[in-house]
């Protein structure tokens, strides 16, 4: 196979589980303008007075629940990067948003080697802001910065790829069984005013309650839209009905804004027991490597809430990672860019 270059980018996390580490990366997190999209001064008062001085011990303790020699994500994306190369030949390298490995010494390793191009895949399946815009605007003020001979492409969401539809249910049907009554895909929660914001029309999202089922190019970008498409994608492949199954967001922090996306994982996880639904299987599509996230928010703390509810069964189904199903879609996005 011919020769390539390949950037997997992921979000990032903390580099170790010291105090420290833990608030300097939620501050670089939480200081990017489009992740908090407030006015500067009201975005550092809220992070300083009211997140910087309690959550990075919340965090801390949270990480410390499944830190096994190292960061879930950081691991979980080097066993990624490694499958890819395994099966293509290629140069894999991997890069975080925020901390370590950064992007900006990915890059200077290129120039080090003379690369002429690099094809980098962020790991996101589906648009926002906050992860596929802030990633693409660092990458190239990066490369114009330190390297601007380079040649980047860049390989854009692939939420509704008939490969990543496929993987995601390869990867949730050894898991389904006569008693699971609901399928529930709990994706990162987002500010509604961030999905106004991405609309590049203006006038489409949000703007009715089927909004997202209607296609059009405001929809196509619209990180509502975008799982709610690859959720239905995968249910059709699973031929699911629709009482089998449902949508719901997580992660959410009221302190920066109260209108996330709804409904909220950990309110239905509560409400499913006492409306008769006890066994249920989960899973968190918005990630493609196993994190805090999954590993912690999902399949410890909901996994209790829903339980304590008097749920009956709670089935976690992990990300994809380094699944050989979704690593075949990665070579295919990158042969065919």
């Amino acid at each position: 196979m011919q020769q390539k270059n390949i950037l997997l980018i992921n979000l990032g996390s903390p580099i170790s589980l010291d105090i420290n580490h833990v608030r300097t990366f939620l501050k670089e997190f939480l200081s990017d303008d489009l992740v908090i999209d407030l006015p500067k001064i009201l975005q550092q008062i809220i992070l300083r007075s009211f997140i910087l001085p309690f959550r990075p011990t919340k965090t801390k303790k949270a990480y410390e629940k499944i830190w096994k020699s190292g960061s879930p994500l950081i691991k979980n994306t080097i066993e990624i990067a490694k499958a890819l190369q395994l099966k293509t030949g290629w140069n894999i390298d991997i890069a975080m948003r925020y901390q370590e490995p950064s992007i900006k010494n990915a890059i200077l390793n290129l120039k080090k080697k003379q690369a002429s191009e690099v094809i980098i895949l962020p790991l996101y399946p589906h648009h926002a802001m906050s992860t596929t815009l802030s990633t693409e605007l660092v990458v190239k003020k990066i490369v114009n910065e330190f390297y601007p001979e380079l040649h980047i492409a860049l390989i854009k969401p692939f939420y509704d790829h008939p490969k990543y539809i496929s993987a995601i249910s390869n990867s949730i049907k050894p898991y389904l069984n006569d008693k699971v009554e609901k399928l529930v895909f709990s994706y990162h929660g987002l500010p509604e005013r961030h999905i106004k914001k991405s609309d590049v029309s203006g006038k489409h999202c949000l703007q009715n309650t089927n909004c997202c089922e209607i296609e059009c190019e405001p929809s196509q970008h619209c990180y509502r839209s975008n799982v709610s498409k690859t959720s239905m994608l995968t249910a059709k492949e699973l031929n699911l009905d629709d009482s089998q199954w449902m949508i719901s967001f997580q992660s959410r922090v009221s302190i920066i804004d109260p209108k996330w996306l709804k409904p909220f994982t950990d309110k239905e996880l509560i409400r499913l027991p006492k409306e008769g639904v006890k066994n249920i299987a989960i899973l968190c599509p918005s990630f493609v490597a196993d994190c805090l996230e999954t590993l912690e928010e999902i399949n410890i703390r909901a996994r209790k809430s829903f339980l304590d509810s008097g749920g009956e069964s709670f089935i976690f189904i992990p990300c994809l990672n380094n699944d050989e199903n979704f690593i075949e879609l990665l070579r295919n996005l990158i042969v065919n860019i």
